[in-house]
């Protein structure tokens, strides 16, 4: 597409309003890269900090999911430039495989940890909206995530020491828009987002646009439910805090009849937590094998149990979980 450029930076006049009103305004801090795609969400929120004064770098990832997405990235630089915003970019290596949505997502974080120990700079803005959150939220629950999963995406984390704000979860993409043509900033439109072999994208225009013309509001629906989600889920966390983990190495153990003792939701829990210390934080335990471990415990936990890539097993009163690698090694 092409970009008018701006002469000075474009303020925007809702930004005070996004930026007051998100619960983690005040713990931003004052230096931060911003992941910018060029389109709507990050470029609005891109725009919002700057005019508020802290100090952005937009950090760019190209996917290489189309022909012109270098040229993308060469426009949005000078784009930045004109606006006084330095700018980073890096360039994926393409992917043929089915699971191109999860690759991607691996691989954006992993180049953001790079630009993160070139610049110095551990802290980054993401652009995700409410609509991003609702529909993360069905999309969830119709993998058949649990609760936890139901709490959708996270106003703040923590990966591999990067810290992640998302401080825009709190509002619509059509306030983002309407911010944007205010002052007739442009924006890329990612082509990739009209693919209806992707889940989010069906949702969003398939089975959303569906829902709305049989006067169900999806959006305040599934934020009604990600809040009860984030409700519960602070009951099972005070639960699973309960139950003592044992960490030795690359494995973890806990009390047998403890663990056995516990209600089925916290149960689950507990294990995620052992799941997240073997195998890192943010892996999780699927259905599938919450199933599995729970059929394999009612009958005792005998025998032990292989879980792709760690080993669950009853030694002695304790529940040990394993990985396969350290396993292998032993």
């Amino acid at each position: 597409m092409g970009w008018g450029l701006a002469i000075r930076t474009p303020h925007l006049s809702q930004a005070e309003g996004w930026l007051s009103t998100s619960n983690l305004i005040h713990g931003l801090p004052q230096s931060l890269a911003v992941g910018w795609s060029g389109g709507v969400d990050s470029t609005a929120l891109l725009l919002a900090l700057h005019s508020q004064g802290f100090q952005v770098q937009a950090w760019h990832i190209d996917h290489a999911w189309h022909k012109k997405s270098s040229d993308d990235a060469r426009q949005l630089s000078k784009l930045a430039e004109s606006w006084g915003i330095s700018f980073l970019s890096q360039r994926l290596p393409e992917t043929s495989t089915s699971n191109r949505e999860a690759q991607a997502r691996q691989g954006r974080y992993d180049a953001f940890q790079l630009m993160a120990r070139e610049t110095g700079i551990s802290s980054i803005a993401l652009g995700h909206h409410a609509d991003d959150q609702a529909e993360t939220i069905c999309m969830r629950m119709l993998q058949g995530a649990g609760v936890m999963g139901c709490r959708g995406i996270a106003a703040q984390s923590c990966r591999d020491g990067l810290d992640i704000y998302r401080p825009l979860l709190h509002v619509r993409r059509a306030s983002l828009e309407c911010a944007l043509q205010e002052k007739a900033v442009k924006y890329l439109h990612d082509a990739s987002n009209d693919d209806v072999s992707l889940w989010r994208n069906r949702i969003r225009l398939e089975l959303f646009p569906k829902m709305l013309s049989l006067g169900i509001d999806p959006y305040a629906l599934f934020m009604r439910w990600q809040k009860q989600a984030v409700r519960l889920a602070k009951v099972l966390d005070a639960g699973a805090d309960n139950i003592a983990l044992y960490a030795t190495g690359s494995a973890c153990s806990i009390l047998w009849y403890d663990w056995q003792n516990l209600s089925q939701a916290v149960r689950a829990q507990v294990l995620q937590r052992m799941a997240a210390f073997v195998l890192g934080e943010g892996t999780v335990f699927g259905r599938r094998h919450i199933e599995l471990i729970e059929f394999w415990q009612k009958k005792g936990g005998r025998g032990g149990l292989d879980l792709s890539a760690c080993r669950l097993s009853r030694k002695g009163g304790s529940l040990h979980l394993e990985s396969r690698k350290a396993i292998s090694r032993a």
